[in-house]
């Protein structure tokens, strides 16, 4: 499911090897309600509670968050974040079955987009098994829990996980 990443994108990615990266990660529909909405499925921990320990992993970077369950602000921020940061790390929730708009979003900035699931979504319900966003992501992860937002950035950044630690 990994995307090629074009050329244009390599050279900013290479160079923030050794340098600090601003990243975003946005999340989308109901990811608010991590560590109460099916356990079984999406983990026990909240996303805000999980968030410190992500950026002590990283902490030559800058990791910002945002949430939203509104289709319509999850595309603002994106296009917002189009120049401001080095790439943003997405969880689109729901979205990622349904949401044409949020693709060509992605696909409209600049920043490169990697996608994260909690669950793998292969392995799911049959209307979840397509993501229309990971189309227009350079790369996904997913079946990983919340592991797979340091995975994604680790990528992103060419650092192991926990360097700094």
């Amino acid at each position: 499911m990994a995307a090629e990443i074009p050329f244009s994108r390599l050279k900013p990615l290479f160079l923030h090897k050794f340098s600090r990266m601003r990243i975003l990660i946005i999340n989308g529909p109901n990811l608010n309600l991590l560590g109460k909405r099916e356990p079984e499925i999406y983990g026990s921990v909240s996303f805000e509670d999980y968030l410190p320990q992500l950026r002590d992993g990283f902490p030559q970077h800058e990791i910002d968050y945002f949430q939203s369950n509104h289709e319509g602000c999850l595309i603002d921020k994106l296009q917002e974040a189009d120049g401001q940061y080095d790439a943003v790390v997405m969880n689109p929730g729901g979205y990622a079955h349904t949401s044409i708009a949020l693709a060509d979003c992605i696909r409209a900035i600049d920043t490169p987009v990697v996608e994260v699931h909690l669950s793998d979504i292969t392995k799911r319900e049959p209307f979840r098994r397509h993501s229309y966003t990971a189309e227009a992501c350079e790369k996904v992860f997913m079946g990983l829990g919340l592991k797979g937002y340091e995975e994604a950035i680790a990528d992103l950044t060419k650092t192991p996980p926990h360097q700094g630690r």
